[in-house]
């Protein structure tokens, strides 16, 4: 819901990579990412079918994947602004693949006439906007030490891929630089290389329609972006009792570091009433409640953006003693 172009992406290019695997097996040679040929031969056309199209059914799965988590940016951010980022993670990305191929021969001696085909290096290059803006939220621990996050299946997956071909590290290495170039508030990238407005209209008009879904109503709307992507992964495979498991051991060590600050009781009641309206004007009346601690706007804005309201993010992070985590884990539970 609300990401078509993440849902165009998804199916037309993975559609496309297995009837070439399965049924046009002769037409891959189009589809071939040849340096040589671009190089040489001025074939331009071939970075455009090369690094769209996956010959390799191994990365079309994991890239799939990739998209369909990396969805989140285009729910938080628009189509428009999603596509701008693609565009010029795209462009930018090519150009890092011929300099990162020439320094590799000049170094090395090792010459590359090839490369992996495949939508791959605006995917890799969505993992800077990922790991800088998506909140860590702690799932789990293995053997206790090792943390489960909500982002470990994506880093997961990205090392799946970054290991399923011989030189696509070249590829994941221009999709890093090229995030990092395009997301730069020095460099300004992202006003150069951008979608045009009248080109987003086009596009909204003709091929949204065809790939826009219906909202879903069996879930309960607890907001857009980062929220509802998260809520979905922790519900998979009955991992709720895990969850609430490692919540109670996490509150523990917090007691203990922090000396019993976090105060749970003058959390549960408003977020329990999440939906009532009258919920923000809502105050425990204990006695004896230590006095509010100060809450640091910026955090209050990260749980904003991620679709919870101002009332709950407040009341979380001054139960939390400002800890981050811990109110974000909590608010996506209740």
């Amino acid at each position: 819901d609300k990401a078509p172009l993440s849902k165009s992406l998804l199916l037309v290019p993975s559609a496309i990579s297995i009837l070439l695997t399965l049924l046009f097996q002769h037409y891959q040679k189009f589809f071939a990412y040849n340096l040589q040929a671009v190089k040489e031969e001025f074939q331009i056309w071939r970075l455009v079918c090369g690094r769209t199209i996956c010959l390799d059914l191994k990365d079309t799965f994991c890239s799939s994947l990739l998209i369909y988590n990396f969805r989140i940016f285009e729910r938080r951010y628009g189509s428009r602004k999603f596509s701008s980022f693609l565009l010029g993670a795209w462009m930018l990305s090519a150009l890092f693949d011929l300099l990162l191929v020439e320094i590799t021969q000049y170094i090395f001696g090792i010459t590359i006439n090839s490369l992996p085909s495949g939508f791959l290096g605006p995917v890799f290059a969505l993992f800077v906007p990922f790991y800088s803006s998506i909140p860590r939220v702690q799932v789990t621990q293995v053997l206790g030490h090792f943390s489960i996050t909500n982002k470990s299946l994506v880093y997961i997956l990205g090392l799946q891929l970054l290991t399923s071909g011989s030189y696509i590290w070249i590829l994941a290495l221009s999709g890093l630089i090229s995030g990092l170039c395009y997301s730069s508030s020095i460099l300004k990238v992202h006003r150069i290389l951008c979608v045009p407005r009248w080109v987003a209209k086009i596009f909204s008009w003709t091929l949204e329609p065809v790939f826009s879904s219906a909202e879903p109503t069996n879930e309960v709307r607890v907001g857009m972006g980062a929220t509802v992507d998260i809520q979905r992964q922790q519900r998979m495979e009955l991992l709720d009792r895990q969850i609430m498991m490692s919540q109670v051991a996490h509150m523990r060590r917090q007691r203990q570091q922090q000396g019993g600050m976090i105060n749970w009781n003058r959390l549960f009641p408003p977020l329990r009433h999440r939906h009532n309206a009258n919920y923000q004007d809502h105050r425990p009346s204990e006695q004896g409640i230590p006095p509010p601690t100060e809450v640091s706007e910026e955090q209050v804005a990260r749980l904003m953006e991620m679709g919870f309201s101002r009332g709950d993010a407040l009341e979380a992070l001054r139960a939390s003693n400002n800890d981050l985590n811990v109110a974000t884990n909590f608010l996506l539970q209740h």
